[in-house]
């Protein structure tokens, strides 16, 4: 193993620096690393020496035996692709071979109603700060990521806005900061008086909360409230989207606030507007079964 560490070590330099210059995320530098750091560790040797043949076994293996998600391995197959073309150059055609695209499988996001909301944020045992960081997160639709590093003065009260610094993509954003939400971030500064970061660590106050913190403080919410738990935290951003849309706002629009490159994305939370379901007949419907009869 000492041996993989050193001839590692400069292709896993090369891999990262490769990666910063094509601005790819920091989760996304993670994800390529311990891919390809994987791959090394399950043949005990260097990487820039397994063949495509094994390349190809060692997927089968994370699918059959591993079962990781097909969104995993994407990220798996994407990262390896990168490392063999990229870093070490392999032939395209002897990449594409090895390491097959694949098809990621359409999931819709699940949501919680207004009702079931309403019981959360008002669940009586809820945890203060827990309380204003899950409305944060549901309020201006946020991402996980992105309600951790929100900083004071990203709160644009006098606009009624709150301005997203370098989200997803590395893009900066502005999104609602409904008078609501004021009134509840009042409350929560008045007893947790937060200098910098909205949600400091509790451990270290000098850094933001994390993600797993968010994904922590969420679980023991929905269980306070006797909800299910529909996706993690980042559930409450489908609601945002979804809740919206219902509400008459335009895809166009949504798609600026939730910060989505692409409105495809956006459209995705259309099959969940309920008022839409509500105007739709079944075909069932269209049968004149009193006609039918008649002429029987």
């Amino acid at each position: 193993m000492s041996e993989i560490g050193v001839t590692m070590t400069p292709m896993r330099q090369k891999l990262i620096d490769e990666i910063q210059l094509r601005g790819f995320s920091p989760n996304t530098q993670d994800s390529y690393v311990r891919s390809v750091t994987g791959l090394a560790q399950f043949y005990h040797r260097s990487p820039d020496k397994v063949s495509d043949d094994e390349i190809k076994n060692y997927l089968l293996h994370l699918l059959r035996v591993k079962k990781l998600a097909v969104s995993s391995l994407i990220v798996a197959v994407s990262a390896l692709r990168f490392f063999f073309g990229q870093i070490l150059h392999r032939p395209t055609e002897a990449i594409e071979k090895a390491l097959p695209t694949m098809k990621k499988p359409v999931l819709r996001p699940r949501v919680y109603s207004v009702q079931e909301l309403e019981r959360l944020f008002g669940c009586p045992d809820l945890n203060p700060k827990h309380r204003a960081l899950l409305m944060t997160t549901y309020a201006a639709g946020l991402r996980v990521s992105e309600v951790c590093q929100l900083r004071i003065p990203d709160l644009l009260s006098d606009r009624q806005q709150i301005r997203v610094v370098q989200g997803k993509g590395q893009k900066d954003r502005y999104t609602v900061f409904s008078p609501r939400l004021q009134e509840e971030l009042r409350r929560y500064w008045r007893l947790y008086r937060p200098q910098n970061w909205l949600f400091p660590s509790k451990v270290y106050p000098d850094r933001h909360m994390t993600k797993e913190g968010v994904e922590r403080a969420f679980a023991a919410a929905v269980e306070k409230a006797g909800l299910p738990d529909r996706g993690g935290p980042h559930s409450l951003r489908h609601s945002f989207a979804t809740h919206l849309l219902e509400a008459g706002v335009d895809p166009l629009t949504l798609q600026r606030l939730l910060g989505h490159s692409s409105l495809r994305t956006t459209t995705t939370y259309l099959h969940v507007r309920q008022e839409r379901l509500a105007q739709i007949s079944s075909a069932l419907d269209l049968i004149d079964f009193g006609q039918a009869k008649q002429s029987s």
